[in-house]
Parts: C-alpha cells; sequence; structure tokens
C-alpha cells in the first residue's frame, strides 16, 4: 500500500472510530440506561431498519432501471404495456410499504402507550425547574416530607420509578438526558411530568436541548444514579444546612456572603442568606461543576467565577461582585467547605 493510501486509510479509520466514539458515553441515546431510554431506542432501531431497508431497495430498483435503459438508444420499448413482471413487482412494492409503515405505527403506539403507562400516578418526586442558564433541582426528603434545594446536579435511585416534574422560570427550556429519558419541554406556566427508571449505576450528563439564549449551549445538568441507601444518604447530606464556618478566613467569608450583594440572590440554609433568585449554595462544594457544565468546580474556578462571572459565562445573571481579591478568597475559602 503506498504511503497517501495508507493515509487515507488511515484518516477514514479514526473517522469512524470517532463516529462509534460519539455514540456512546454519558451523553448518548446509543447508550440506554433506563426502563424509557431503552424502549425509545428499540423504536429508533426499528425505524432504522425498516428505513434501511426500503432506501436499499429503491438504489436496487434505480440500479436496474438503469441497465435496462441501455436499450433505449435503439429505440425498442424497454417494457410491453401489460408487463405482468412489472404489475406484479408495483403490487410488491405497495404490500412491502404498507407492511413497513404498518409495523412502524404499530411499534410507536406499544412505545407510547409504555411511555405512558411509567407516568407518575402519585406526587412527583423531584422538582426541575430551568433558568436562564442553569437547573433549580428540589427534591422531597422522605424523611421529613420537606423540599430539598440544590441546583444543576441531579441524583436518582436506582431501579426506582422517579416522578419529575419539570417546568420552566422564564423562556422555553427542554429538559433532556440522552441515556435516561427523551425530551419534554418546559414551557412557562405550565407543569409536564416524566418518570425515569434508572437502571445503571453511574453518571450521565443532560443538556438544555430548546434555544433558550445566549448561554443555551453552557446549561448542562450533571445526572447520577446512586444505589437506593446511596441515594437517601445523598438526600439526607442536601437536607442538612450548611456547615459552619472551620477557622478565621471562612468566618469572614461568610460574613461577605451574608452582607454583602451574594445573600441577596443565593441561600445557605442555616443562615441569614435565604433569597432564591440564583442557585442554592448550602452545598455547592459537594458539586462537581460550576455555573452548569461551565467549568470543574475547583478553588481557582470558584474564585473567579465570583470575581468575574461574566468572563465565564458572558450573559450570565450574575453581575460582577465587586469584591477585592482578598475577600474574593475568602469566600471561595468558605464555599469550598460546603460539601
Amino acid at each position: 500500500m503506498s504511503g497517501r493510501a495508507s493515509r487515507i486509510a488511515s484518516l477514514f479509520a479514526g473517522l469512524c472510530a470517532a463516529s462509534l466514539a460519539g455514540c456512546a458515553g454519558p451523553q448518548s441515546v446509543f447508550s440506554p440506561a433506563s426502563d424509557q431510554a431503552r424502549w425509545l431506542h428499540g423504536l429508533f432501531g426499528l425505524m432504522l431498519w425498516v428505513c434501511g431497508i426500503a432506501y436499499l431497495l429503491v438504489l436496487a430498483f434505480l440500479a436496474v432501471a438503469l441497465w435496462r435503459a441501455r436499450g433505449a438508444l435503439a429505440e425498442t420499448p424497454i417494457t410491453e404495456p401489460h408487463d405482468g413482471r412489472l404489475q406484479w413487482g408495483l403490487r410488491a412494492w405497495a404490500a412491502l410499504i404498507v407492511a413497513g409503515l404498518l409495523t412502524l405505527a404499530v411499534a410507536s403506539f406499544l412505545v407510547d402507550r409504555a411511555l405512558a403507562g411509567a407516568e407518575p400516578r402519585g406526587d412527583p418526586s423531584v422538582r426541575v425547574t430551568g433558568q436562564q442558564w442553569w437547573w433549580r433541582i428540589e427534591v422531597k426528603d422522605p424523611a421529613s416530607g420537606r423540599w430539598v434545594e440544590s441546583a444543576n446536579e441531579l441524583h436518582l435511585p436506582l431501579n426506582q420509578p422517579t416522578p419529575v416534574e419539570v417546568v420552566s422560570a422564564d423562556v422555553i427550556h427542554s429538559f433532556w438526558i440522552p441515556n435516561l429519558s427523551g425530551k419534554i419541554d418546559m414551557v412557562p406556566g405550565r407543569v409536564n411530568r416524566l418518570t425515569i427508571t434508572p437502571r445503571q449505576l453511574g453518571w450521565v450528563r443532560g443538556q438544555c436541548a430548546e434555544f433558550c439564549g445566549l448561554q443555551h449551549a453552557q446549561m448542562a445538568l450533571d445526572v447520577k444514579v446512586d444505589s437506593p441507601a446511596d441515594y437517601a444518604a445523598w438526600v439526607a447530606r442536601q437536607a442538612a444546612p450548611a456547615a459552619a464556618p472551620k477557622d478565621p478566613v471562612a468566618a469572614r467569608g461568610l460574613a461577605l456572603v451574608q452582607d454583602g450583594t451574594c445573600g441577596q440572590c443565593h441561600a445557605l440554609r442555616g443562615t441569614a442568606a435565604a433569597a432564591r433568585a440564583a442557585p442554592d449554595l448550602t452545598h455547592i462544594a459537594g458539586r462537581r461543576f460550576l455555573a452548569a457544565g461551565a467549568a470543574p468546580l475547583t478553588r481557582g474556578s470558584l474564585q473567579g467565577w465570583i470575581a468575574q462571572p461574566q468572563a465565564l459565562k458572558p450573559g450570565a445573571e450574575m453581575p460582577a461582585t465587586g469584591l477585592s481579591p482578598r475577600d474574593a478568597e475568602a469566600v471561595a475559602h468558605y464555599l469550598e467547605g460546603l460539601t
């Protein structure tokens, strides 16, 4: 094989590998990890087979027609007006089309019926509110019956149907966790519901699937499927108040949050900060990402977000805090301890 052919083959192999890699992972409909996602994946596979076979048959008929058209130059008729084989072929093709459409219609009905049968019959245990550009997460604590608020990170129990209620606080968003469920719109003034029954442990990723403004692409949702025991422990941790400062620098950071601009928008349960305009910060350090997936949650990104949020997420509703570098470091130090 020549060097050029070898490079082309390597490039083709790389493209194939990249395509296959895009069909798996923590945000892919081709890696279903719940009952609902598997039903939709099966329906998609059936549609692909039916439509693919029809497409290949069309190409085959086209190739035959082109081959037979060679006799047209001799001005001889390709077929007789009453060609029996042509009439039989047209009837068979019509029957095949009807059979394919009926197959897809019945399969779609059965999947829709299964999804409807899985819809919640009781009160939701999870509420998700879409906002520009983050997710407000509320989970019902079974121990107390109270709603516990978090942001941008959702936990679900393994093998348990979880009723989820989705709403929007501003514009139309779309709630979509490809590995776990189909898309459902979040419309202002309307409450929509769905059920998710996870079957695999681990992290997956959700995304707003409806263009909702400047930072639509950076409106991600981190989702963790836990064992029932781990899920109960997570809910219990989220229900606890914010941890007390452990040193003078953290105490100063708490004072700056409560008395400064942070406390006018954010909540820290167990403290004087109780606003709900922005994400709840009570257990912010327990999350993996900052600003709905805009950056990994590290000390540096946290301090940078506090000082200049528009540099990380232009258009976000969080204004510059105006804190000095020393004050921003104290606030970041305190928030870093809120696991």
